[in-house]
């Protein structure tokens, strides 16, 4: 389980997260969704220990993020898989070569037979040819990148993956591959998930349970089902860009 009490962060003069309180239950896929620049990947992003709270609490697993030593959140961060926004490939490196950075065992990872065939695994998994492996990140379209770095997040056998932005950049139809592939991923390999998103949409198909974060606070938690018929102006107004035929509570 992941569990975020009273978090708070500030940049600055800039307050991020005021008091977020934000909870995932082992075996959902749960969406986190709200406006440009409010702070939804700084909140993923507290959750593997990449930045720390002002104040507050991140547990994951019964443990303590921001009291682990370095080894102890070594070992936290091997059971989650963290796809970036952009892909983050690096671009010296050969798709085989990419997606092996995601094997967390040191001993697998140096097993080149294992690493070879666990990199083949993973891009069946994401519908990726095997021929894929030899090639570079610039001779890939934007679709295949997006899916290599979701082969490199699960390659390490995660309990946990965090998506930041999954389809951004994307067009309608390859983001739909996309989130086809979260929700198919999410049932083949049992993971928990958090998936950062702008698309509504998208949010809808793939998600059990919706978050939306604005002005610092999740405003509302809970199933599409429940956003549709929320009674809170900062729901209604976030949904009517997506769902402008909705009809919502009076």
């Amino acid at each position: 389980m992941i569990e975020l009490r009273g978090v708070r962060k500030r940049f600055g003069q800039q307050t991020v997260l005021d008091g977020v309180d934000f909870t995932v239950q082992e075996g959902e896929t749960v969406a986190l969704l709200g406006p440009s620049g409010t702070g939804k990947s700084v909140l993923l992003k507290h959750i593997i220990g990449l930045i720390r709270p002002d104040s507050g609490t991140v547990i994951v697993d019964d443990k303590e993020v921001t009291r682990l030593k370095r080894r102890d959140l070594a070992e936290l961060r091997s059971g989650i898989g963290y796809v970036f926004q952009n892909g983050a490939l690096f671009d010296s490196m050969n798709v085989l070569e990419n997606v092996r950075l995601g094997i967390t065992d040191e001993n697998k990872y140096r097993d080149l037979e294992y690493s070879r065939n666990r990199v083949l695994e993973t891009l069946r998994l994401v519908n990726l040819p095997p021929e894929t492996m030899d090639k570079f990140p610039a001779q890939l379209s934007g679709g295949m990148r997006k899916r290599v770095g979701i082969a490199r997040a699960i390659a390490g056998s995660p309990k946990y993956l965090l998506y930041d932005e999954p389809t951004s950049g994307l067009d309608p139809v390859n983001a739909d591959v996309i989130d086809e592939l979260v929700k198919r991923l999410d049932n083949e390999l049992g993971v928990t998930s958090v998936m950062v998103t702008h698309d509504v949409r998208g949010a809808f198909k793939v998600a059990d349970r919706l978050a939306l974060l604005t002005g610092g606070k999740i405003v509302q938690q809970g199933t599409p089902e429940s956003f549709l018929v929320s009674k809170d102006p900062q729901v209604q107004e976030f949904l009517e860009r997506d769902f402008p035929d909705a009809t919502f509570a009076a």
